[in-house]
């Protein structure tokens, strides 16, 4: 332990307060020692049976393989997420609808969202029009779940609210805070010379796994991603004063993990179990 923070690159979770820890282990292999009922919220980024290349073969199963893995891991992770967790899930439309089905027999879901990832117009499909987008499914164990709107409102411009600020609106919340992002979020995908890139084929942006953070775990609270890949999930979550628990299986991704946390550490040392 050192300064608060502590990394982990094998082994059983602990029953501690550290910012973070990364596992170098197969999800399924490790979840069992999570203890049932202790996880804020569920950040889930899997492979989407596309065949990319993570090191492994985690993406190159079969359909029925894969949608069989993926019960069994939701199967795994629900039990571990409060009463009132939540969980934020990544897929493409190809299996979406059948992911999302599969998690509504245990789950409320509250919304779909759609990822707009701001692809330019270059060419593409010829025979189909070009995918440009990833769905989100938002669910939640009950109906009491923990949700802070406030801390995602997006602010009005001065134009907007100046021309809204009638007497009936003096004061109303939505006006002086900001508005309800909605359920299409527009936010550039990482391109290869962008300032947060790593080695990772799939990597997601920071800003859109803050916003399911911030409004979707409570301060202190605790983030599970069972798929950490880059450590995206982990530094938002530390970022935002949150304590956050990541598996992986590439030992690569789980180095890349390990600096981009020395990094938001700053001056303090990480100590590696």
């Amino acid at each position: 332990m050192c300064g608060g923070w502590f990394c982990k690159r094998s082994g059983p979770p602990d029953d501690n307060r550290a910012m973070f820890e990364i596992y170098n282990q197969d999800f399924l292999s490790g979840i069992h020692q999570v203890r049932d009922q202790s996880v804020d919220l569920v950040v889930a980024d899997p492979p989407y049976c596309l065949g990319k290349d993570y090191g492994n073969l985690s993406d190159k199963m079969g359909q029925s393989d894969f949608l069989a893995w993926t019960e069994k891991w939701i199967q795994a992770v629900i039990p571990k997420i409060k009463p009132s967790g939540s969980l934020y899930i990544f897929a493409t439309w190809r299996y979406a609808p059948e992911i999302f089905c599969l998690i509504k027999k245990r789950m409320i879901m509250v919304n779909e969202i759609i990822w707009d990832r701001r692809v330019p117009s270059m060419g593409g499909s010829t025979r189909k029009f070009s995918s440009v987008h990833d769905n989100i499914g938002f669910f939640a164990r009950h109906k009491d779940y923990y949700f802070d709107l406030d801390a995602v409102r997006i602010p009005y411009d001065p134009a907007t609210k100046k021309a809204r600020t009638r007497s009936i609106f003096v004061g109303a919340k939505w006006l002086e805070l900001g508005r309800n992002p909605k359920d299409v979020w527009s936010i550039p995908r990482l391109h290869r010379i962008h300032s947060e890139r790593e080695n990772h084929p799939t990597q997601k942006p920071l800003a859109l796994i803050e916003r399911m953070i911030q409004s979707s775990c409570p301060a202190d609270g605790l983030v599970l991603d069972p798929f950490a890949g880059s450590g995206t999930t982990l530094e938002a979550a530390v970022k935002n004063g949150r304590r956050a628990a990541g598996f992986e299986l590439n030992p690569d991704y789980c180095r890349i993990v390990e600096a981009r946390m020395a990094r938001l550490a700053g001056p303090r040392q990480l100590s590696t179990a």
